[in-house]
């Protein structure tokens, strides 16, 4: 049976413009790039974005630790990620602080990115409001559109069902979902 999936509140070439919008050459830019892609292709909640620290991130096996779960990483997602650790060690932010920080090291605040966000969007010409959130669920909708169990996207996005039985059971092996993930198609663009 197919699933029928709602079309989100950010389409796949907003965020890519969104995406663009973001320097490739500061330092700055690439977190921000970082920080755009781990919603979008990986669906992490906004407060996951900003909690990773730099021994979660295995590129080598396309995954992300995020609390109690593993993520995949798709191809965009692990080159964007590689980019920041390159600028990240240039930058002298070495150590297990955040993954994504302030330059000065420190935490960035969810404000941040909750300002960051519509600012970017602006500046790639969008009218709609652009938050982690819809790139969120814009992830979600695209994985279904291609295809993908829906266990492996509740797995991916750390969503559990709520039915008794489903409480008990594996939703899906985290192998299973760094595989689902690393064999999503490269966006057009």
């Amino acid at each position: 049976m197919a699933l029928a999936v709602q079309k989100p509140p950010i389409s796949a070439a907003e965020a890519l413009a969104v995406l663009r919008s973001s320097s490739e050459q500061a330092s700055t830019g690439r977190r921000n790039r970082a920080l755009i892609r781990l919603p979008r292709r990986a669906g992490l909640r906004p407060g996951e974005a900003l909690a990773p620290r730099p021994g979660d991130v295995d590129l080598d096996r396309r995954a992300l630790t995020v609390g109690d779960r593993v993520a995949g990483l798709d191809d965009p997602v692990a080159a964007e990620l590689g980019g920041w650790i390159d600028r990240r060690a240039e930058s002298a932010l070495t150590g297990d602080g955040p993954f994504t920080p302030a330059l000065q090291g420190k935490p960035l605040s969810p404000a941040h990115v909750r300002e960051l966000l519509p600012g970017l969007g602006s500046c790639a010409g969008l009218a709609g409001r652009v938050h982690a959130m819809g790139l969120r669920y814009a992830c979600a909708a695209e994985m279904a559109g291609e295809g993908i169990p829906t266990e492996i996207i509740e797995s991916q996005l750390g969503i559990r069902p709520q039915s008794s039985v489903a409480r008990y059971l594996t939703i899906a092996d985290d192998a299973d979902v760094v595989a689902a993930m690393a064999a999503r198609p490269i966006p057009r663009g």
